[in-house]
């Protein structure tokens, strides 16, 4: 079995049970199954799990390309979408169940506590950016939108910042895990951000002088604009780095 075959067919369904754990462990203390308790406050308890482990699939989803690219792994991109998906799948319940269940579908309570409590402003705020990015993660999506794509699926960056501080605001004593996760959101931007000016930096010295009107085109220019357009299944099977 080639490398390929192996990742898509037993380690991306192995990877896809690990990831439903922790909703399994939840529902199975929503429905009091032994060994799943869920403590004196089981309602909180729901909440926070479902929070966390939101911003853990968050921070996993971030370090795909830069794990990828430092250890030289590139079948690690087929697990990108499905942890951004897990993310937002958690994100999303973290948030209904507060609405439902801690607030009783109390939609005026609700607006009040995003008017006035700044965590819950920064919490929604980060739900609200991972809404257009869930939405758009089909491979139709992708296809459809091409370059808008990555530019549009760069909104994890506030995302993960917002969600960091919302955790960090919701805290009262402890701060030492928002803390944690806080560092792990730098250092990941942070090697974007480090990628980013590296590139910029590289970029006029890969171009070189421009071809004057006497000199002739090197062959490889003539090609450039159909490797532009090339086919968009492509960009499919390898989504642009995030």
């Amino acid at each position: 079995m080639d490398p390929d075959t192996l990742t898509r067919r037993i380690v991306k369904p192995l990877v896809f049970l690990l990831c439903l754990l922790p909703l399994a462990w939840v529902a199975a203390g929503i429905l009091q199954w032994p060994g799943a308790d869920l403590g004196a406050n089981p309602v909180e308890k729901v909440q926070d799990t479902l929070g966390i482990w939101g911003l853990r699939f968050l921070l996993l989803t971030l370090a795909v390309t830069p794990v990828r690219e430092l250890l030289g792994w590139p079948r690690l991109l087929a697990f990108r979408r499905m942890l951004g998906l897990f993310a937002f799948t958690c994100i999303a319940l973290h948030f209904l169940w507060y609405l439902f269940v801690d607030q009783a579908f109390d939609w005026r309570q609700l607006l009040v506590d995003i008017a006035k409590r700044p965590y819950v402003t920064v919490g929604f705020a980060a739900l609200a950016l991972l809404v257009p990015l869930a939405w758009t993660s089909t491979n139709r999506a992708m296809r459809r939108m091409g370059r808008r794509w990555q530019k549009l699926h760069r909104l994890v960056y506030p995302a993960v910042v917002l969600g960091c501080v919302h955790f960090w605001w919701q805290v009262k004593a402890d701060v030492r895990e928002p803390l944690m996760y806080a560092a792990i959101a730098a250092a990941l931007l942070g090697w974007r951000l480090h990628r980013h000016w590296r590139r910029r930096a590289a970029a006029p010295r890969r171009s070189g002088p421009a071809p004057g009107p006497g000199r002739e085109r090197d062959a490889g220019q003539d090609q450039e604009p159909a490797r532009r357009s090339a086919p968009s299944r492509r960009l499919v099977q390898q989504p642009p780095a995030q």
